[in-house]
């Protein structure tokens, strides 16, 4: 029996949990739900907890069987591991990866930031399985992304490598974003951001529209639906996300050149049509060098996380 090792990916409302061959074959995934109360004292006790059942139940053992545990954390991680605030979560002053580790009687513990930790895993296992460079956007709720160098993530000084999402994509924008600047790639293609988009283009133009019966409940999916289905309005709106998107994807290009952009997240799940605009306006905007990398969509979903935290160990 080869060794095995556990990823972790910290959300919000549950926390991700998959116990991994080092070959990277998954064996096992389940959740556990994320008590955020008192500043989220449980969550890593929760997970400790459950992680020990997990292994008494397949009948190994934490110290001879486990290589070590990764965690995808959502916020920025110094390279120590350590976390000054977790919004989300309620933690302020941590280090996760130390506490994680004392809980499992000191075997090797990494963190990360969890949306870099979900380009590793997509690098090792998913879309962008043969590759060691590679640049992921993941729009979700916001717009994350990571950054992967020669196999490594590119975590940065203060930990906000591949923060991609609070980019100034739109200088004039008067929102502001959840960040405090104005204008950043989030504001315009996250989900939250596309319904944004849809609402201020029906409100400034008369084209008939599917989405106008919405009222108030227009959402991401429904838009790239109504796209879909012909609809003028979605063409339009789509039109608008995919300049701001593909746009940035050329500037990000010119930083690092990966060899494959990788588009993950909720938002992604509208497939190929949604890369077909993204990728015209990518090629518009890129650096002769750069104008054919490739742009695929994520593969792994929402198990990227505990692919990526698993990874970490392996290297």
């Amino acid at each position: 029996m080869g060794m095995k090792c556990i990823g972790v990916d910290i959300g919000g409302t549950s926390v991700k949990i998959g116990l991994f061959e080092t070959t990277g074959e998954l064996l096992d995934k389940w959740e556990v739900k994320t008590r955020k109360e008192d500043g989220g004292v449980n969550i890593l006790p929760d997970v400790a907890a459950s992680i020990r059942k997990k292994l008494d139940e397949k009948g190994l053992d934490l110290k001879k069987d486990v290589a070590g545990a990764g965690m995808g954390v959502p916020g920025p991680v110094m390279p120590d591991g350590y976390v000054e605030v977790c919004v989300n979560l309620g933690w302020r002053d941590l280090n996760p990866q130390e506490e994680l580790s004392r809980l499992l009687d000191g075997i090797p513990v990494k963190s990360g930031n969890d949306a870099n930790v979900a380009a590793l895993g997509e690098m090792w296992q998913g879309g962008g399985k043969g590759y060691s460079d590679l640049v992921m956007v993941t729009l979700g709720t916001g717009v994350g992304g990571g950054i992967i160098v020669d196999g490594k993530i590119v975590a940065g000084a203060h930990g906000a490598g591949g923060e991609v999402g609070h980019a100034c994509v739109d200088p004039e924008e008067e929102a502001v974003c959840n960040c405090g600047n104005h204008g950043c790639l989030e504001q315009m293609t996250s989900a939250t951001g596309i319904v944004r988009l849809a609402k201020k283009y029906l409100a400034s133009h008369d084209t008939p529209s599917s989405l106008r019966e919405r009222g108030e409940s227009i959402s991401a999916k429904a838009v790239f639906d109504a796209l879909k289905e012909g609809d003028a309005a979605a063409e339009a709106i789509v039109q608008e996300f995919s300049e701001y998107l593909g746009r940035a994807l050329a500037v990000f290009a010119c930083v690092v050149d990966p060899e494959v952009i990788v588009v993950g997240g909720g938002v992604s799940k509208a497939g190929q049509i949604l890369i077909d605009g993204v990728a015209k306006y990518y090629r518009e905007a890129a650096f002769i060098a750069c104008k054919d990398t490739p742009i695929v969509l994520a593969s792994l979903g929402n198990d990227a996380g505990i692919y990526g935290a698993a990874k970490m160990l392996i290297d």
